[in-house]
């Protein structure tokens, strides 16, 4: 997938442009949310239809929805994952007010941090001129870099099962860490969130997919930093948010 990508052909003096938290206006989102989708799907994330907001309900209607407009709309999102161009146009014209997951551990992974965490770990990236690959904004809370996956390595001793976003062996090795890969999902940008949230792309699809390792210690050490400023020591189980 990697070759699919363009190199980063930014300068240092757009950091601050890529770190500015972005929340789209819904005429943006109507606009560009079905290239943004097709153009997903073109570079080989497998796509798959998502529940979206109804006000600030769930369009799923379940009373008490514990993720609204997080989800997919079917059980079966991991066979119904295409990249199938004509499939997605059909999805997005047919359901135009759909969000849209893309599932992990096949082509890529997803590294998922606090938002504060993630633009402070960005920023050093950037500077230190690491790969990084795209980067979203997922509702003003968290930040998702994109990654290549780890999810079907040759051999299966080397998984790692996505029940590490809830189930680590070790909290403080990766506080405020979720690790989606094989078995898991995330929202795709655009997508849309109660209280006139998004979901938006802060770095495009245009940059390759780095090994997730080059941003695992990164990312860990920014966790470790928001964690000690944010929560104290009895608060520390809240390091993990249950997995979506």
């Amino acid at each position: 997938m990697g070759a699919g990508f363009g190199r980063n052909g930014g300068g240092q003096s757009r950091i601050s442009q890529w770190l500015r938290a972005r929340r789209p206006g819904p005429t943006a989102v109507e606009d560009d949310r079905e290239a943004l989708l097709v153009a997903a799907a073109d570079a080989g994330l497998p796509l798959a239809p998502a529940a979206h907001p109804a006000g600030y309900r769930c369009s799923c209607e379940r009373i008490g929805c514990p993720t609204p407009a997080r989800h997919p709309l079917s059980f079966a999102w991991q066979t119904q994952s295409t990249t199938d161009r004509s499939q997605l146009e059909r999805w997005a014209r047919n359901q135009p007010d759909a969000n849209f997951i893309t599932a992990t551990g096949m082509v890529h992974d997803v590294l998922d941090v606090p938002l504060e965490a993630g633009r402070s770990a960005l920023q050093e990236l950037l500077a230190a001129g690491i790969e990084v690959g795209p980067v979203a904004d997922s509702g003003g809370e968290r930040m998702l870099f994109f990654t290549a996956t780890r999810g079907t390595p040759e051999d299966e001793d080397e998984w790692w099962p996505c029940e590490l976003d809830c189930h680590p062996e070790t909290m403080d090795e990766h506080p405020g860490l979720r690790w989606h890969c094989r078995g898991s999902y995330v929202l795709v940008p655009p997508a849309r969130l109660p209280g006139e949230l998004g979901v938006s792309w802060i770095r495009g699809l245009e940059h390759p997919l780095p090994d997730p390792l080059t941003l695992l210690e990164p990312l860990t050490d920014a966790c470790a930093r928001y964690i000690d400023a944010h929560q104290s020591p009895e608060d520390e189980t809240a390091a993990w948010p249950s997995r979506r």
